[in-house]
């Protein structure tokens, strides 16, 4: 039966549905290679399906060619008939053009979903055309006796349709590129997009490069010499070969227990292009309730943690989607880096469609708790591993409990505190070990070194002190166990915010009248309204400390941007000596005042250096008061 040639339009309403589709696409033109490739990789697992005992090697082959401004796209799949390129093709697999138009309308309203209706709309073939002003197909269909046919358009509204001339099943779709769109025909360029989108493909993805020119090199000429016993050479012609770019068997789809630990470091290497090793990592490989796959790695984050972002790289049935979607990884997990597979994803997603999808929400706290297993299982199975990851992974997980409750559920009997000592423990080893001294609180210092002085009077006691010290991380943290985390009865000191873990009961300096004490120390000072307490302190060698309200310092620093002032309250040893002598001493007296303001400054500077003026004062005042005990 001969072949009857046809022309056409692909729709009714085509006019008004491509200027829809490139200006839909124009900031992802390059997806078009992505489109027509996944295209050719999936006719050829049909025909991998119907044909299952064929011995063929398939492949898909991207051909550029700069002088003649094609890009051939061939593959060696099912192909197709007349009539399949009339539905496939012509009618542009929706249901309506105005459904699609209205859709479109709708997509319009979420900037995030660009995108998203190509892929829904079986679309996404038409995408060639944001860089072709003609667009040819050839394909002969795997059917006994079936013809080829050629289609060709020119705007993707109008066609012709002839018997075409391919010999072999499969399709070639023949890109004539446009002048405004050349540099897509530079071959590193398509190299580099099929990398990124077409790298972990299912079948062999080749490119050539049909412009490319033979090659020659010297080979060892079999024995023979040279007359001075010299190797002789031989010049070979090397032609111009295609070249795979994908692997297509990627370390993600393989079980865990055929992977070995090089094989993940090397593929962490060349992926993201870190040249440390990241910590440890977790296979993903679900099949059952929906199909999963995918690495997660834990990199080093230490003090990069605020302005890190990790590496999250989301395929759909091993063609890349989109990097970092928080719709199927959680917020807090995008500091991580690794891959993805959820093959029932669509190749196009708008934000809105993730949102409201029930089965990405399943797989997002699938992997939340499959990231919580690892960490439990480290905790039980190699504590001293777990604590040496610590300082890198801490961070990630105190975020990781302020962002997702049952994240925190999961692994809250396995979150460490780091003390001063460098030791680890989790809350309930703390409140175990420290509860008779610390009714209850966990005292922690926000800068181990700044505050030396008087995370000392702790640790001589023998009361633990944590290390917060990623600010405003631990701030937020902090709050989060105190008023979500389950622990109602929680709280958090810093060494600095009371005094109720360093004192004792004792009869020592009872009888001294605490208001006397404060009208001298806030004459003493200069300072009417400066708060001043006694204590009995269990060091009776220290004079004073100050403090600071937790509470009160946690408002300043929240809007320190305020620039509020510090306001310490005065705490008087009662045991100490020194203080028992200022009890008697004369409040109009110079050296009382010089005592008083020494007092303070010295507690004060167990709090934090003192600066600027406050030092210079300081140094002053003491070689006055040198030079008269001297005397």
């Amino acid at each position: 039966m001969a072949f009857v040639p046809e022309k056409g339009n692909v729709s009714i309403d085509a006019e008004n549905i491509m200027p829809v589709i490139k200006r839909w696409l124009y900031s992802d033109k390059d997806i078009f290679l992505r489109e027509v490739v996944s295209n050719g990789c999936d006719a050829i697992t049909k025909y991998r399906m119907l044909v299952p005992d064929s011995q063929e090697e398939m492949q898909v082959l991207v051909t550029i060619d700069k002088e003649n401004k094609e890009i051939r796209i061939d593959d060696t799949g099912i192909g197709m008939t007349a009539d399949e390129v009339k539905r496939y093709i012509n009618q542009v697999a929706f249901s309506s053009a105005s459904e699609f138009m209205k859709q479109f309308a709708e997509a319009e309203k979420d900037k995030d979903g660009k995108a998203d209706i190509i892929g829904h709309f079986g679309l996404g073939f038409y995408s060639v055309f944001m860089v072709s002003e003609k667009v040819e197909i050839q394909s002969l269909s795997y059917q006994e006796g079936a013809e080829p046919v050629h289609w060709v358009s020119e705007d993707g509204m109008s066609f012709e349709m002839e018997e075409g001339s391919r010999t072999q099943h499969g399709t070639t779709i023949i890109l004539h590129v446009s002048e405004e769109e050349k540099e897509f025909l530079d071959v590193w360029k398509a190299r580099e997009i099929l990398q990124r989108y077409c790298g972990y493909m299912t079948y062999p993805v080749m490119v050539f490069d049909a412009n490319a020119k033979p090659t020659e090199r010297e080979v060892p000429d079999g024995d023979e010499k040279n007359e001075d016993g010299s190797q002789k050479m031989k010049t070979v012609t090397d032609e111009p070969k295609p070249e795979q770019i994908n692997d297509t068997n990627p370390l993600w789809l393989r079980k865990p227990s055929e992977c070995t630990d090089e094989e993940y470091k090397e593929y962490y290497h060349k992926v993201f292009n870190d040249y440390e090793d990241p910590l440890f990592w977790i296979h993903l490989n679900v099949d059952y309730p929906f199909n999963l796959k995918g690495i997660l790695y834990f990199p080093k984050l230490k003090e990069e943690f605020g302005v890190r972002e990790g590496e999250i790289k989301l395929f759909s049935g091993q063609v890349f989607v989109a990097d970092n979607i928080k719709e199927i990884i959680p917020e807090f997990l995008m500091l991580l880096k690794g891959v993805i597979d959820c093959p029932d994803i669509p190749l196009n997603v708008s934000r809105s469609f993730l949102q409201n999808d029930g089965y990405v929400k399943r797989i997002s706290g699938h992997i939340t708790k499959k990231v919580a297993d690892k960490l439990t299982s480290l905790y039980n199975t190699a504590r001293p591993d777990y604590e040496s990851y610590w300082d890198d992974i801490g961070p990630f997980v105190r975020y990781g409990c302020i962002m997702d409750q049952k994240f925190y559920d999961q692994v809250k009997d396995v979150l460490l505190y780091k003390l001063t000592d460098g030791k680890y423990k989790t809350l309930s080893e703390y409140q175990q070990d420290n509860s008779e001294k610390t009714e209850g609180k966990m005292y922690y210092t926000s800068d181990a070194k700044r505050q030396a002085g008087s995370v000392a009077l702790y640790t001589q006691r023998g009361i633990d002190v944590a290390v917060m010290d990623m600010r405003e991380l631990d701030a937020n943290f902090i709050n989060f166990m105190e008023m979500g985390g389950g622990k109602s009865d929680l709280k958090f000191a810093r060494v600095d915010a009371d005094v109720s873990g360093l004192t004792e009961e004792s009869e020592e300096g009872k009888d001294l009248d605490e208001e006397k004490m404060k009208e001298l120390f806030r004459k003493g000072i200069g300072d009417d309204k400066l708060e001043v307490k006694l204590a009995a302190m269990a060091d009776s060698d220290l004079i004073a400390m100050v403090t600071t309200d937790e509470q009160m310092r946690r408002f300043q620093e929240m809007y320190r941007m305020t620039k509020m002032p510090d306001r310490y309250t005065l705490v008087l040893n009662r045991r100490n000596a020194t203080v028992q002598a200022m009890a008697q001493r004369d409040p109009e007296d110079e050296i009382t005042a010089l005592l008083c303001k020494q007092i303070y400054d010295m507690a004060r500077m167990a709090a934090k250096p003192l600066e600027g003026d406050q030092i210079t004062e300081f140094l002053t005042r003491s070689q006055k008061l040198v030079g008269m005990l001297a005397k």
